[in-house]
């Protein structure tokens, strides 16, 4: 069965993809790589709206550890701006730690929940610091840290925890002049 006036349509999709690939036969390849980009985005900023399982139990960690008031100093002031139109939160996190926003303000559809979770990923290097320094003095344990996540509900991940026991042990090293 033929539908009236379906012959026309057809035929004008079929004239405007020829004269699309004209058009893009006439571009050199770069300029058809930047018409590409500026489509789908590039490799890198594709890759960067990708999460793994690593990289939602660390977000995850540094945002449930600001909300419980452990991880909430950091040193430095954090803005996030909202934009309706700006990426989602854990996106805006990715490009901030891509250095993404190093020159210019951090801004996010989410912005309450980039500022805690950023606000986590600072506290938790500056007190990592602290803690390792203290356990090293002997001032307290690893354990009374560790049971400050745990009393909470809170599971560090474990890349965290391996670098928070190297980070003892480097300042263990260094303090009594140790050779491996």
């Amino acid at each position: 069965m033929v539908v009236v006036g379906s012959i026309p349509a057809v035929s004008a999709k079929i004239k405007n993809h020829e004269n699309t690939c004209k058009r893009l036969r006439s571009l050199t390849k770069r300029e058809r790589i930047e018409i590409r980009k500026k489509e789908i985005g590039t490799k890198h900023q594709r890759k960067l709206q990708k999460y793994s399982d690593r990289f939602n139990q660390i977000f995850n960690f540094f945002l449930i550890s600001y909300r419980k008031d452990i991880l909430t100093f950091c040193g430095s002031y954090v803005e996030v701006e909202f934009d309706i139109n700006g990426p989602e939160g854990k996106n805006t996190f990715r490009m901030f730690d891509d250095g993404y926003f190093k020159n210019s303000k951090i801004s996010s559809r989410h912005p309450n929940i980039v500022k805690g979770v950023i606000i986590g990923k600072k506290s938790w290097g500056l007190q990592l610091n602290e803690w390792a320094d203290g356990i090293v003095e002997g001032s307290f344990t690893k354990r009374e840290i560790l049971s400050q996540f745990s009393d909470k509900g809170i599971v560090i991940p474990d890349s965290l925890l391996i670098d928070f026991e190297n980070r003892i042990y480097k300042k263990m090293i260094k303090r009594y002049n140790l050779k491996n």
